[in-house]
């Protein structure tokens, strides 16, 4: 089964930073486009960036453009996102997807494209 464990949340205050990981297992990681997804107080589910299977291709929110940075480490099977520059918009509950099929171009931005199985992490930007 798909395992995708993320960690790394907590509460920071604006203008501070944060580095969420998300530890894969039950696939083979280095295959599929992966993802970060964020879930606000009372909004829908909303997909943040993306990455293709080696890396080299990203793609983000134009919300988090410039402050998150997002990449991953295939021999560890892990997935991050460097969280810079923190609003009190970004507060949520953040997963970690996985692209639904093999295929590592495009990078949709459809949440339906994705499937998210595991642990979340929640991110609490306050003063």
């Amino acid at each position: 089964d798909v395992q995708l464990q993320a960690s790394g949340g907590g509460l920071v205050q604006p203008g501070g930073s944060l580095r969420l990981s998300c530890v894969a297992s039950g696939f083979t990681f280095s295959g599929y486009v992966m993802a970060w997804l964020r879930q606000a107080p009372g909004k829908e589910l909303e997909w943040v960036s993306a990455l293709t299977d080696g890396g080299a291709r990203k793609n983000y929110a134009d919300s988090v453009m410039g402050r998150f940075i997002i990449s991953r480490d295939n021999t560890r099977k892990t997935l991050y996102l460097q969280m810079n520059n923190l609003k009190p918009e970004d507060t949520a509950v953040y997963y970690c997807a996985k692209k639904r099929d093999a295929r590592s171009w495009p990078l949709p931005r459809a949440i339906s494209e994705y499937v998210a199985s595991g642990q979340e992490t929640q991110v609490t930007v306050s003063s």
